[in-house]
């Protein structure tokens, strides 16, 4: 608990509040879903090997075991920003004007790495995406900077 800030450790308390019940912590499943409320980006391999589980009522994660899993998923470096997914994106821009087919764009989350479920991508779009234009393209720098919570982007 030492190299956790105070206002963190009150962000955490806060999330373990919200998400877990008094006295016996957070179910295990849940725990990507708490880091995730906490601005982490975790692999899904990363949570599984932090102690996350796939079915509920396996395991319960107090606060104080939730602090180190949380300073450790902190100073992990392979969580991409919105600069590496610019990046990325800019693969799929043939006219380098900032726009990408959307259809390309749901294929990779799909198809891609850590991919998502057709659900996902649906409520990832409805929420994040500008609509596509009458070629099927879209500008992808608006989306990833609401993806990435970074207003500053936009």
């Amino acid at each position: 608990m030492a190299d956790v800030p105070k206002r963190e450790v009150e962000n955490v308390e806060f999330v373990f509040e919200v998400m877990g019940s008094p006295g016996e912590g957070i179910d295990a499943v849940d725990l990507g879903d708490a880091l995730r409320a906490l601005n982490l980006n975790p692999t899904l391999a990363l949570i599984e090997k932090m102690g996350g589980t796939k079915k509920r009522n396996e395991k319960k994660i107090k606060l104080d075991e939730f602090l180190p899993i949380y300073s450790q998923v902190k100073k992990e470096k392979e969580q991409g920003c919105y600069e590496d997914f610019i990046e990325c994106l800019k693969l799929y821009d043939k006219e380098e004007n900032g726009t990408m087919l959307l259809a390309e764009l749901q294929h990779a989350l799909l198809a891609l790495g850590e991919n998502l479920d057709d659900e996902q991508v649906e409520t990832l779009f409805a929420d994040c995406m500008d609509p596509e234009d009458d070629e099927g393209m879209i500008p992808y720098s608006p989306f990833l900077a609401r993806m990435c919570d970074r207003p500053d982007a936009l």
